[in-house]
């Protein structure tokens, strides 16, 4: 998967989990809980909703790894 699809993955994701939040307005390299309000079960459901779309299952010790949304395309591309 490319970067592209991926962000376009998160976006629909968090479409379900988080309808107001605006990813274009979001830092990239910042913390995606923080930029968006999310809290911990919505990210909770960001990881599952990207293991039910894309098949990238994210362990707990990787969750500093996605915790940016720049983080999070970099690590489904190199998963995928």
């Amino acid at each position: 998967m490319n970067a592209d699809r991926a962000r376009e993955t998160v976006a629909a994701i968090l479409g379900q989990i988080a309808p107001e939040a605006e990813l274009d307005d979001v830092e990239p390299s910042e913390d995606l809980r923080t930029e968006l309000d999310l809290d911990s079960l919505d990210f909770l459901g960001l990881i599952e909703g990207l293991k039910e779309r894309t098949g990238v299952d994210v362990p707990e010790g990787d969750y500093p790894q996605v915790r940016s949304l720049a983080g999070l395309i970099t690590y489904i591309t190199s998963h995928t």
